[in-house]
């Protein structure tokens, strides 16, 4: 058993939709209601959540994006390239892991309704982040387009938006 299969099995981890496995550790008791949500949010969302998520150098996680803001915290492994494109068709990434000399960062926030994706950097290799969602995730706010369709919206992105989708 490989390090990374043996921490998913450790923490309980799930395949993820977006790619990857994951691990809810943490759902507020707390809720927001909906009148106190952005216009496009239904129903009520806890104040916050927070997953282990666990990424390995054969696969990616495709993108996607969340109506709420989304902070990456990096635990173990390799570091993690995050992918990110703005709906002003701006394209950006950040290597996400503990070599702060190397310009690297232990945390990074994901605006709310930004696109991002992201892959392991080192070959053979896994990432173990955490993800902490405020307003707290549903998978009602969760989108994972088909690659037509980013590609329509942001063509200038095609070679990244290729590599980091399934569709």
């Amino acid at each position: 058993m490989t390090e990374a299969e043996n921490i998913a099995k450790t923490l309980n981890m799930q395949p993820h939709p977006e790619g990857g496995f994951y691990k809810e550790t943490y759902r507020s008791k707390g809720l927001i209601s909906e009148n106190d949500l952005d216009d496009d949010i239904s129903g009520k969302r806890n104040f916050s959540t927070g997953i282990y998520f666990l990424l390995t150098s054969n696969t990616f996680s495709a993108f996607h994006r969340i109506k709420q803001d989304e902070m990456w915290h990096f635990y173990k492994g390799s570091p993690l390239k995050l992918h990110i494109i703005t709906d002003k068709e701006e394209y950006s990434s950040v290597i996400i892991g503990n070599n702060i000399e190397a310009g690297e960062v232990p945390q990074f926030t994901v605006n709310a309704r930004d696109w991002f994706a992201s892959e392991v950097v080192k070959p053979n290799d896994y990432s173990l982040v955490g993800c902490t969602v405020s307003p707290g995730f549903d998978f009602k706010d969760f989108e994972l387009p088909e690659r037509e369709f980013l590609i329509s919206k942001f063509p200038q992105h095609s070679k990244i938006i290729t590599k980091l989708t399934r569709i």
